[in-house]
């Protein structure tokens, strides 16, 4: 049998030092197969979105061993660990986290401008992921001229761009209502039949029956565990991995409903070698767009930079013409003066 993909041994989580210290994960052990969809339930301040971080390498353990694939991330420096979240984890934000000045194409693509992929692929990428996911119309709308479902999808799609193969969803449908969060579930259970890890933080146990394991969290302790049959599990398993190993490779998994992630798109990392370049070019293009976006604001900027450059440039100018017409004054006095003071005596 394959060892588990994600393991979490005795990890413990604590904010603070002394008296103030407040500990949220206490000895929590988890192990979360290649392909499963995973639901983790609990009250609110149960620990939940603490786990989720640490499991996404957005955080790390103050004890414990995490380790993906039998790498223990505690090994990985800062650099190494984005790496990692960037290739493997996909997130799935509540409240979206779009960026309000770019548009769906250009909200998708980030991820993979700092993977390194070339322009090229990574635009077909975007493109035909925003289609899949219903979105096709919506290419170039900018979150405020989408609805809460099309932005959620969205994120999906930015989730999904450079291979997703782990989904964190963070209370997925805490922000829609009851058909868009039923139609998200959907997508998201598609996504696992073709091969996702997906896992679900919710403390809703209508979005949670559509996990094939849930587990409970409650004071910062598994307190409970329900899996799915065996077979269902291994199924999945051995569809991951299947994935896993095909990488990047073309041909497209078609669920029965229509919805399916083509794979059609280089691996991480590849490309022309200009990856530099094209970050910095959009890094300039979104500052650029940003700029646009907020006219007045760049406006009030720039005049409060152009004031203060000029206002040191004067008093600095004003001082060294003062400075210059003293020492000239000075100067024309000669080099022998007299003092002449007023008395009768020397």
């Amino acid at each position: 049998m394959a060892p588990p993909l994600l393991q979490l041994r005795g990890i413990t989580r604590t904010y603070g030092n002394g008296e103030n210290a407040l500990t949220v994960l206490k000895d929590v052990d988890l192990d979360i197969a290649a392909g499963e969809m995973i639901a983790i339930i609990g009250p609110s301040g149960s620990g939940k979105s603490t786990l989720m971080n640490i499991i996404g390498c957005l955080d790390r353990a103050t004890d414990g061993r995490y380790l993906i694939d039998g790498r223990d991330m505690a090994e990985m420096d800062s650099d190494a660990l984005a790496a990692l979240r960037r290739d493997r984890f996909g997130f799935i934000f509540q409240r979206y986290q779009l960026l309000p000045d770019m548009d769906a194409m250009g909200n998708v693509e980030v991820p993979a401008i700092y993977a390194g992929i070339d322009a090229r692929h990574r635009r077909k990428r975007a493109q035909a992921l925003l289609e899949l996911l219903g979105l096709g119309e919506r290419l170039h709308h900018r979150p405020s001229e989408m609805s809460g479902g099309q932005q959620q999808r969205t994120s999906i799609a930015r989730a999904l761009v450079n291979g997703g193969e782990v989904i964190l969803a963070d209370e997925p449908t805490g922000a829609l209502d009851t058909r868009a969060g039923e139609a998200l579930m959907k997508l998201l259970e598609e996504l696992h039949k073709q091969g996702h890890t997906i896992i679900v933080i919710t403390h809703e146990p209508d979005v949670a029956a559509h996990a094939q394991r849930i587990v409970e969290i409650r004071d910062g302790r598994i307190v409970a565990d329900r899996t799915a049959p065996e077979h269902a599990l291994a199924e999945h398993a051995v569809a991951k991995r299947a994935v896993v190993d095909a990488g990047m490779a073309s041909g497209p998994a078609v669920s029965a409903s229509g919805i399916s992630i083509a794979r059609s798109v280089p691996a991480v990392g590849s490309g022309s070698g200009s990856g530099w370049r094209d970050r910095f070019l959009e890094a300039f293009r979104m500052a650029l767009s940003a700029m646009l976006a907020h006219r007045m604001r760049s406006f009030l900027t720039m005049l409060g930079i152009i004031i203060g450059i000029a206002s040191v440039t004067s008093v600095v100018a004003l001082a060294g013409g003062a400075k210059h017409r003293i020492i000239k004054e000075i100067g024309a006095l000669g080099t022998n003066p007299i003092d002449i003071y007023p008395g009768e005596d020397f």
